[in-house]
Parts: C-alpha cells; structure tokens; sequence
C-alpha cells in the first residue's frame, strides 16, 4: 500500500476515534447535567460521576490520547460494579446499566491501534471486542437461567369431586358455550378434553373468517373489537367493533346471517368495541316460532337490539321493531358519552345492563343507573339509580336519572338460584376529585353490588376502595364456586379480581367476606385530605400486586433515558400505594388503572382447584392540571367538543373533568417521551396459577414477549418473555390447556395449567385483546379467537375471527 493510502486510511481511522470521543462527551454531558439534578433531588450520585468520567475519557480520546480509553475502562469497571451493587442479579434492571456501557467499552477497545500505534494491532483490538462481548452474552444467558421462573412440581391437584362442576341447572359449557363467561358461574372452564399437552402442537387453523368491519379512515383507527363469541348448537354469534351481528357455521366459519344496527361513527368513544352478546329462548315456545330464539346485544348508541337467531331479523316483538333505547331517562346525552360495550347478562327473563358513561368528562355526565328489561317484550322491568331508592322505573317528567353515578361498564354475573345479579360498579363521573360526590355515591363506588332481578333492589354490597380518586372501578366480572367449608362442606361463593391486584372470596348470599380482608392506613393529604379514607380493604387472600416502586426500578433503553425516569420519579409524590392525587407536582398511581385484573377476568378450573389470571404490572404518571391551565389547553368535554370528536388521544390523557377544581392527565404505563418505553423496569404483566383453596401461588411468569414492542414503537421481533400489557382473557380446558392471547405480542397460546409452560402459539394478525372459546362440533374441539386489535393497546387493528382444531381424522 502507498504511503498515500496509508495516511488516508489513518485519517479515517482517526475520524472514527473522534466521533466516537464526540458521542462520549455528548452522553458525559447529559449525564453530568440530568445526574447533578437527579443528585439534587435526592437521587443516585452515579450519573453524575459517570458523565465526569465521560467528559474526561472524551476530552483525551479526541486528542488521541490512551489515557481516554483507560478512564472510560475505570467508568465501566465501576458501572459494573454498582449495577450489580444496585440491583443484584435483577436481569431486566441490569440491561439498561450494562449493555449500552459494554457496547461503548468494545468501541473503545476497537480504537487501541490508534491511541496506541505500534503496540496494538487491529486484530488484537477486535479479538478483545469479542471476548468482552462474548462475557457479556454468557453472563446475561448465565443471569438469564438464573432468574427464569421456578418450574413447580407436578402437584397432585385436589380430587375432582371436592369442587363442584358446574350446576346441572345452568347454561354450561361443554359442547356449546352459551354465555359470555362460558357459563352462567362465569369460570372460563370448558369439560372438553380433546386437545392436550401431548398433541396441542398438532393444532392448526381449521377456518378463517371476517367480519369487514375496519375503519374506514386508517388515520382515526379507534377500534377494539374485544368479542368473545357464543356458540349454541351448530351456530357461532358474534357481534363486531361497531356492533354488527354476524352468525357463523360452527364448523367452517361460513357465514349464515348478519344485522347491522348502523351505529355511526360519532358514538364511538374512545374505541369502538363490543365484548359479546346474549342468547335467550323462550321458555316452551315452538322453534318455529319467530324470535323464539334470540340473540340480544348492546350497542355504542346505548341501544339494546334483538334479533332472530334462525335468520338475523329484528325481533318484532321486543320494543320498538327489535330494539330498546336504554338513554330514555338520562336526560341530554351527547354522542359517545353513553355506550354498551359488554355483554348484557340475563337473570331469570330479565335483561340486566349497564352502560360505559365516557370517563373524565365532567361531573354532569350521564347517570349510571342500571335497568333491567323484559327479555320477551324489551320492556322496562326496574332501573336502579342509587340516589333515588324509591324510583324504580323511569324518572317523572321534566326528571332524569341522577346524572354523574357511578356506572357499570364491565360484565354482570348472574345467579339463577338465588335470583341475584353481581354488578362490578365503576366509579362516579370525574375519576380523580370526589368533593361534589353523594353519600349513595360514596357507599356504592367501586364495589360489587348484588340487585334482586325481581325488583332491581340492593341485597348486599362489597366495596374494594374506599372514595375512589384512582379509577380503580371493578373491571372484572365476578365469578362463582363452591368454595371449600369447615369438615369437607362448601359455600355458594363468589372471586371478586380487581384493579388494584386484590383477589376476594365473598359468600355470594350475603357478600360477607369468607376469607380474611384487612383495613390498613392509607396515605393521607393531597388536594381534598378531609376526604381521603383513612385505611383501605386488603385482602389476605391474595393479591397480584407487587412490592412498592422504588428508584432503582426505573428503566430504558439506555443510562440516560433511565436516569430521566429516575429524575421523575423523584420529583413525583409517591408513597406508596393509594398515594393521594396532587397538582403542585405529578403523583405515580401503582399499579395503573388498567389493573390487576381488568376485563378479562379469570379463570377458574372447578375440577382441580385452580385459578388462573393474567394481570398487569405498570404504574401510571399523573398529574392534576388546575382548571384555568386545562381551560387555556383548550381541554373541553366530549358534549361540548366540535361534532363529539375528542381526537385519537388516550383514555385519561388529557381529560377535563369539567365541574371539577381539576382536569386529569394520565400517562397511562408511565412512558417516556421519546422512546414510548416504560419507566417502570419489566414485567409488565403476568400469568399466575393460584390454589383455590389456600390461595397460595403455584407459578407466576412473565406474560408476553418483546416481538412486537420495542423503543420508538419498533418492533425488535425478540421472542423474549417481557412481560408485556395485556387486556383479554382466556379459557381453561379439562386437557390441561390454558387458551389465551391478550399480550401485546399478538400471540395467541396454550399454556400448560401444571408448570405455566407455553406448549403452543400461533401469531394472530392483529391484536389478540379479547377472550377465547372453545366447543366441539363434529366430533372435534374448537377453540376460536377475534383477532380485532386494539389502538389503546397499540395492536394492529384486524377483523379476522380465526379457529383452531387438531387434524380432522
């Protein structure tokens, strides 16, 4: 090579050496200034230190000079040495302090033969590069196994028998699945046996099909479709985002028949879903007879329709030409405000539903009352608003349901044998700032209220938060057991999931509590201190939450990302759980309102004893903006926003609670701008096994991997257990199989109910944020899902309903 030659290539060399001093003074810099701050408000000192250590390695590697690399090489070796100090062998947590650092460290190494000419060759430097990569990759396999969920041992579950199946009196499961939650007890529990551990990796796709309702314009995707089919007979009902009704062959997804209600796109709310519907037939009635089977659903314009189930035609009988409008008494109602998203619950002829009243709105938002009707004639049988006991029916003229009462947008439980329906109530209108709250409000808030379907009356109820300020409403619905009594007995019982991580077993006669709950001083002060509870109810029988936030868990992708989480969560109120909202500073909210459990609910395997839920596990970062400062934002509620369109932002991100002292804005998962990762370290969600009996944990793993999630919103196609959000639910089946996707991974699985192991996935194209069924036609067991997506959930949005079957023999 010419002497030319030779120089130009140093030159580049010694430019490369040079940007890489200018990285190392960019990062210095930040660290130094965020790490001074971060120090100052009582932080880690590190960053500090580490962006010194930076500047100086920096300053000398830009004048080539080996003492840059041997500075940065101290800087790392103390990074190592802290990380490990800091968090042990967390594996998530050490990410972020490790890897980035170590990536920089082989750079410097790769730079030698320029700060050191003669002494070090280029491939002395890259086989050095190697080995520190090549220990890091081992460490991280080595820490990786170490800290990989425990497999339990094969437990000898309870003898069938001990629990009770599902009463022979009910809609059950088995060949069908008749009901939203699979049965009337709710459990998610299927007999059928036919797809195993042993031959689930045979299961293919049987059928396909779509329901062709997309949003028309790409850019305002606010679907969800979240829909949990039924099937009855040879026949699947479902209904779409928008609320179509569409009958499907049970055995090749052929569709028979479909209604469309013509729900307009201003009723969407913040997303266009519908969890399920509701199957009625008329007890001795001809099947000839029109209607006498019956498909009910609710819909985004608070409607209640009814529709044949042989052929999709309105039933003529039920209200007006085959529908309801349950906004009759509430008064003005702009579009979007009021909206059926769940599954209506029939109790003894008598349709019992709640509604979604739009949250963080204002205060004069539309009534939660609760109405039952006349399965047959749609006609208003009771309605329950809880301020006005002795209404029982539609209010007087020139009247409306109370306005801003807690609603019930989740799914009812209903209990034929008792005569009682189990509603998850929500919260009032304005989530975060109780002062113009009722007595009634207070009482009834966030708990599971039991109603006489006869007369619509309270019997009992159970409240898991006390003045709710968190959006912690109960999003799941409440599911039925047998629960284990003194000398071998049961008790008609009832598992209550929350948000807040909480698992409670009431007897479901009376709604006294059958294990222990305890009362335990909450946080006090904040924005209205004379209304925070003193204590709050913990359940002693278990809960999903884990252990309090602290500093070192804060994340990113890099030092500096986690250090600017390390800044906010010192500059926050936090103490701990039920910390009180505040607007002098933002406040976090552990866990988030997304739960715990949310909508999805649990499972329960009557048979063995076993509860199975998926949880999330992620903070939110909030903030109570004053009013004049929300009024200058421009943040109007959904009544009084141009043609009811409140954009595609995220439910609580930027609410304006109007008639409230203060608007609301959630960061809901507390993410960062930037990159759109999490501050919190992962997992963020999980999948837990749970003794029925005792209540103890059998396993708990991650839940959801990382293949489509990643920094910027790039999917890094990692097929690592991250942990990911997941709304949706899933089935247990007597072969030992989970059934549920849910995760943001857009995976749906089959997890084995002994270990946790996943023994099957198939990637769903879209989002999988709904819950599975199974039933068996033909001979063969199905299990289908709706791939619908959700944009809250940043899935893609689909439309496909897809099933799954072993090879037909």
């Amino acid at each position: 090579m010419t002497a030319t030659g030779e120089t130009a290539r140093r030159g580049v060399k010694v430019l490369m050496v040079r940007i890489l001093a200018s990285i190392l003074l960019l990062i210095g810099a930040m660290l130094a200034i965020g790490g001074t701050t971060l120090a100052f408000v009582g932080g880690s000192p590190y960053y500090v230190l580490a962006g010194l250590g930076l500047l100086a390695s920096g300053f000398f590697l830009f004048q080539l000079k080996p003492e840059g690399a041997l500075i940065y090489a101290a800087v790392f070796v103390l990074t190592v040495l802290w990380a490990f100090w800091e968090v042990g062998l967390r594996g998530w947590a050490l990410v972020p302090r490790i890897v980035p650092p170590a990536l920089l460290m082989a750079l410097v190494i790769l730079c030698l033969p320029v700060l050191l000419p003669g002494r070090i060759r280029f491939k002395q430097s890259l086989a050095g590069a190697l080995a520190l990569t090549g220990v890091i990759v081992v460490a991280g396999v080595a820490i990786s196994i170490r800290n990989a969920p425990a497999v339990p041992p094969l437990l000898a579950f309870p003898m069938a028998g001990l629990y009770k199946m599902e009463d022979p009196s009910l809609r059950t499961t088995g060949r069908d699945w008749p009901v939203y939650g699979g049965s009337e007890a709710a459990r998610r529990f299927s007999p059928l046996d036919q797809i195993t551990r042993d031959n689930v990796g045979q299961l293919k796709r049987a059928w396909v099909a779509h329901t062709g309702d997309l949003p028309k314009d790409p850019a305002h995707n606010k679907y969800g479709a979240e829909t949990t089919p039924l099937k009855i007979g040879e026949t699947l009902y479902l209904c779409s985002a928008k609320n179509i009704l569409i009958a499907l062959d049970a055995a090749n997804g052929k569709e028979k028949w479909r209604y469309d209600p013509k729900v307009t796109d201003d009723w969407i709310p913040y997303t266009a879903a519908c969890r399920g519907v509701a199957y009625y037939e008329k007890p001795h009635a001809a099947r000839s007879q029109a209607c006498s089977r019956r498909i009910i659903e609710g819909t985004l314009d608070g409607r209640l329709i009814a529709v044949d189930a042989g052929n999709g035609e309105p039933c003529a009988d039920f209200g007006d030409h085959g529908a309801v409008d349950i906004k009759k008494g509430m008064g003005e109602v702009a579009p979007g405000m009021v909206s059926i998203t769940s599954a209506p619950t029939i109790v003894r002829g008598v349709v019992v539903t709640g509604h979604q009243v739009l949250d963080g709105q204002e205060r004069s938002a539309p009534s939660g009352v609760i109405q039952g009707f006349d399965a047959e004639t749609g006609a208003l049988r009771w309605a329950w608003d809880m301020t006005r006991p002795d209404l029982n029916g539609l209010p007087p003229n020139g009247q409306t349901y109370t306005r801003g009462t807690p609603n019930m947008w989740t799914t009812a439980t209903g209990d034929e044998a008792l005569g009682l329906v189990y509603l998850p109530m929500g919260n009032s209108a304005v989530d975060y700032w109780s002062g113009a709250r009722s007595a009634e409000e207070d009482r009834y808030a966030t708990s599971l209220v039991a109603l006489n379907v006869a007369t619509g009356k309270p019997v009992w109820h159970f409240q898991t938060v006390h003045i709710d300020v968190w959006d912690y409403d109960l999003g799941s619905q409440a599911t039925l057991v047998d629960f284990p009594g003194a000398g071998g007995s049961s008790v008609p019982a009832l598992l209550l999931p929350s948000k807040q991580g909480d698992i409670y077993v009431l007897d479901r006669r009376t709604g006294q509590p059958i294990t222990a709950v305890d009362e335990r001083f909450a946080p006090q002060g904040g924005v209205e201190p004379e209304r925070r509870a003193r204590t709050q109810p913990h359940s002693l029988y278990h809960t999903l939450r884990k252990q309090h936030l602290t500093e070192d868990m804060m994340w990113g992708m890099s030092p500096i990302d986690q250090m600017v989480c390390r800044m906010q969560f010192r500059m926050s109120h936090y103490r701990g759980f039920y910390t009180p909202p505040t607007t002098d500073k933002p406040w976090i909210e552990y866990p988030g309102y997304n739960g715990g459990s949310d909508w999805g609910g649990i499972a329960v395997d009557p048979s063995r004893g076993v509860i199975i839920a998926n949880y999330n596990d992620m903070p939110n970062h909030n903030r109570l903006v004053p009013r004049a400062e929300a009024d200058a934002k421009g943040w109007t509620p959904r009544s009084q926003a141009r043609g009811g369109d409140l954009g595609a932002s995220a439910e609580g991100a930027g609410d304006p609670q109007a008639g409230a002292p203060y608007a609301i804005d959630v960061n809901a998962g507390w993410r960062l701008d930037g990159t759109g990762l999490l501050c919190k370290e992962p997992p963020y969600g999980g999948i837990r096994a749970i003794d029925l009996a005792s209540g103890r944990t059998i396993w708990d793993r991650p839940f959801g991997t990382a293949r489509k999630n990643g920094p910027f919103g790039i999917p890094s196609m990692l097929p690592v257990s991250i942990g990911t959000p997941n709304n949706g639910g899933g089935v247990i089946t007597a072969g030992g199989l989970m059934f549920i996707a849910a995760a943001t991974d857009d995976l749906i699985r089959a997890i084995e109910i002994r270990t946790g192991e996943t023994v099957w996935q198939d990637a769903l194209p879209a989002g999988g944020q709904a819950t599975p069924i199974t039933y068996e036609i033909g001979g063969r067991q199905y299990v289908v899902i709706m791939a619908g997506g959700h944009h809250f959930m940043e899935t893609p949005v689909g439309d496909a309903i897809i099933a799954y079957a072993l090879p037909s023999q």
